[in-house]
């Protein structure tokens, strides 16, 4: 596994737009503030011709030009790092223009975006064996006060910490539009894990209790609510796995399965003696289309060798359809594995979330309603 250089003190920033550009409101102004912060800072910053381009589709401009810029941005000496405007919808459809062989090849360089984004910090690993940050986008850095997620990005792509921990709220409804552009996150509900398989990860306090023995011993997994299923945090036993994080986001993750551009099983097994530790979150994903994406990457033999899932909130945080609800939705095909599945994690589209090195290989502590990744470059 490659990994890039810290970004230095007043390096240059690139910015460029696979997926959605910062042509409308809110976006907009979000992306200018953030260059503000960045120059004042004393950072250069370098953008890429589409991060105001709009006159795409599901994406900013067309997949030609996006890939183009894309592949310039990378190889190009004139930054040190890349940052994504946005996401989006259709990243997907640039990458048969993509060269992964040429990236492969290139000096490693930070990319950092999520969501849509995934199409580009998860091949860069399996395809070209490079790091990635799966963090936030260009806009989140203009919020008027950074969030300590922001600023645990930031401390990444400038190599100031490499371990980053839960948050105690997390937001349910945004203040951010279109009269509001800068604010900030707002956050207003706990974070409360949900932990299961436990006894199958090392413990760090000497305890032996299970979070839910009864689910765990139930081969139907299929009948009540699995929500109900871990205790409370406070009487949970401290636990922690290692392995080498790889994920994103599902929506993107499932539409690359199977693919040309799917060598996940090569990685894996590349990797597999260190193990996989699988992130996961989910955007217009609903219950049935989670299961359905956990079934097909699983039948797709992705989740060989795996060591743990973390699970971000999805966006469809608290539905249930038919009686399906999002822990129902996972835990069938992650406990299958008879590892631990750690669940409402900080990441993904409900803010706010811990940015992650893709590649990198992690120790992952819980303790009771905390989460720790320490993550190391080798």
């Amino acid at each position: 596994m490659k990994f890039p250089k810290f970004l230095p003190d007043g390096g240059t920033i690139g910015f460029v737009a696979p997926s959605f550009g910062c042509a409308t409101s809110p976006y907009q102004e979000t992306f200018e503030h953030a260059q503000k912060r960045f120059t004042e800072l004393g950072y250069r910053l370098d953008l890429g011709p589409n991060c105001y381009e709009s006159s795409g589709i599901g994406i900013s401009n067309t997949p030609e030009k996006c890939a183009q810029e894309l592949m310039d941005y990378y190889v190009k000496s004139d930054n040190d790092c890349l940052i994504s405007c946005g996401g989006g919808e259709l990243m997907c459809e640039i990458l048969p223009y993509m060269d992964f062989d040429r990236l492969a090849k290139a000096d490693p360089k930070w990319y950092m975006g999520y969501s849509d984004n995934t199409n580009m910090t998860y091949l860069l690993a399996t395809l070209a064996d490079t790091a990635s940050i799966y963090g936030p986008c260009a806009g989140a850095f203009g919020m008027e006060l950074w969030h300590p997620a922001i600023s645990d990005a930031f401390h990444l792509l400038t190599g100031r910490a490499q371990t980053v921990s839960g948050y105690p709220l997390w937001e349910k409804e945004a203040l951010k539009d279109e009269t509001n552009p800068l604010a900030p996150y707002h956050v207003t509900e706990p974070r409360v894990l949900r932990c299961y398989g436990t006894e199958y990860a090392q413990r760090t306090n000497g305890t032996t209790h299970l979070y839910n023995d009864q689910l765990n011993s139930d081969p139907q997994l299929a009948g009540g609510n699995l929500q109900t299923g871990a205790v409370s945090p406070a009487s949970a036993p401290s636990f922690h796995v290692s392995g080498r994080l790889l994920g994103g986001c599902m929506d993107c993750l499932v539409n690359l399965t199977g693919t040309r551009f799917d060598k996940t099983k090569d990685f894996i097994e590349r990797y597999k003696e260190d193990g996989i530790i699988w992130f996961l979150e989910a955007c217009d994903l609903n219950v049935f289309s989670i299961r359905r994406a956990m079934w097909q990457m699983e039948q797709a033999g992705w989740f060989e060798h795996v060591k743990a899932f973390l699970i971000g909130r999805p966006l469809c945080f608290g539905q249930d359809m038919m009686g399906l609800d999002p822990y129902q939705a996972v835990l069938p095909v992650a406990l299958s594995h008879h590892v631990p599945v750690i669940m409402d994690v900080d990441l993904g589209h409900l803010p706010p979330m811990m940015p992650l090195i893709v590649g990198s290989l992690a120790d992952v502590t819980v303790s009771g309603n905390d989460i720790r990744i320490d993550m190391q470059l080798r």
